[in-house]
């Protein structure tokens, strides 16, 4: 019997190609399948994958491209020899539960009930869940205005509107009133998400789940949601509780492109830069075991450059730490998510550092980069060449920078604590 899951589903890594009449177990990528994207990439083309004879490659994004029926998901991997799709898959949802930080109120990831076959499927029932807690715990109601054709007097009559419409109907009431109900553009938007998951959703385990909450979801009017509709929604004391539904539904409609033809080709791109991802990842990871005496500070900013007309350049560095409360001393981590193998760093990249050396008064400087092995190597700059002392131009600075190679875990947890522990006591040696 064919398994359902595995039917119009593909996995692949990151920078990875393919081809039409490639076949991925029962799956095959068909001319229709590279025609679909090929409309999807436009004249303007995506990020996320570049088209090439016959096929496609993937670029420095992971996640999941719906396109129609087919699915391909597309995951990251540190090793060239390491493509256990499983541990990757698990992986990247874990880092991607790590940086977003939803506080979910429905179980965490390790107790949902299905085993997501794609970080699709996995955002797909923690919206599921989160709006299950919702409708459990009572949807708000809120107050909107509203003008009805009434047979009952309540509120203010519009007298424009009642000379025009009723001059016949004597009986009836155009009237502008105050209305307490769900109708409200939070509502809107989640239902907006429901209806959606009804029309993309594979998944026969989550397909009844969805058939609830349309049943059990107030009904609200179908509104046409871009970013600025995100923009106006505030949220406040009552409403907060709502927060991680938000997050997904934006996740989700925003990304989702239903103008392709006749509706057959949709497409919904939930993809996420790596080496953002990364940066991030490394940055709670730290933060989340930092000793108490020490800061981390990510993205911080210094003036760089100021021209006499336009605006003003900056140095930022991904990850800046200081060892020290009482006084200024900084450690600098640059983060590189790409497998640099036995080779020296680029020496954009080593320029790059010098840099922050100068510009943050830093002790040590390092490039972090994923590995199948855990590795430090060290190294110091050379002496700028001056006029007064010739013979500097041979003689090594105290400025140091290393190469910082960390292996993967195949938990979360674990590897989170070990970066931290490596960083800090092996390459920092508190």
């Amino acid at each position: 019997m064919m398994c359902k899951d595995k039917l119009n589903h593909i996995t692949v890594f990151e920078h990875q190609s393919i081809l039409v009449g490639e076949k991925f177990g029962i799956t095959e990528f068909t001319e229709q399948h590279r025609i679909q994207f090929e409309r999807f990439y436009g004249a303007k083309g995506v990020p996320y994958f570049s088209l090439i004879h016959n096929g496609i490659r993937f670029k420095e994004y992971v996640g999941v491209i719906l396109v129609g029926k087919l699915t391909i998901e597309i995951l990251p991997k540190a090793d060239k020899t390491d493509t256990d799709t499983k541990k990757w898959r698990n992986l990247l949802i874990g880092m991607l539960l790590s940086v977003n930080q939803f506080n979910i109120h429905a179980p965490s990831s390790s107790e949902l009930k299905i085993k997501p076959n794609s970080i699709l499927e996995l955002y797909f029932e923690l919206f599921i869940k989160e709006i299950e807690y919702l409708i459990n715990k009572g949807l708000i109601k809120k107050y909107r205005k509203t003008e009805t054709n009434s047979f009952t007097l309540k509120g203010n009559i519009i007298f424009s509107k009642q000379i025009q419409e009723n001059i016949i109907h004597k009986e009836r009431f155009y009237i502008k009133h105050t209305t307490y109900d769900n109708e409200h553009i939070i509502h809107q938007v989640l239902f907006k998400t429901i209806v959606l998951l009804k029309v993309i959703n594979n998944n026969i385990k989550l397909k009844s789940k969805i058939g609830n909450l349309i049943l059990n979801f107030p009904e609200v009017k179908n509104i046409k949601v871009t970013e600025k509709t995100f923009k106006r929604i505030v949220l406040n004391r009552k409403t907060e509780s709502y927060n991680n539904a938000i997050k997904i539904s934006k996740l989700l409609l925003l990304n989702y492109h239903p103008e392709l033809s006749l509706g057959q080709n949709n497409v919904l791109a939930l993809m996420f830069d790596m080496n953002l991802l990364w940066e991030k990842f490394i940055f709670i990871s730290i933060r989340k075991h930092l000793p108490e005496n020490m800061t981390i500070t990510s993205q911080r900013s210094k003036h760089f450059w100021e021209p006499k007309n336009g605006y003003t350049s900056y140095m930022r560095p991904d990850i800046v730490i200081n060892t020290n409360k009482e006084v200024t001393e900084n450690i600098v981590i640059d983060t590189k998510w790409k497998n640099i193998g036995n080779s020296n760093p680029s020496p954009d990249d080593l320029r790059q550092l010098y840099v922050y050396h100068e510009y943050f008064n830093a002790r040590k400087a390092a490039l972090l980069y994923p590995s199948n092995t855990d590795l430090i190597i060290s190294g110091k700059y050379y002496l700028p060449k001056t006029k007064i002392d010739i013979d500097t131009e041979n003689q090594l600075s105290v400025k140091e920078c290393s190469l910082i190679k960390l292996q993967t875990y195949n938990t979360i947890v674990e590897w989170q604590k070990h970066i931290a522990n490596f960083v800090i006591n092996k390459w920092i040696e508190l």
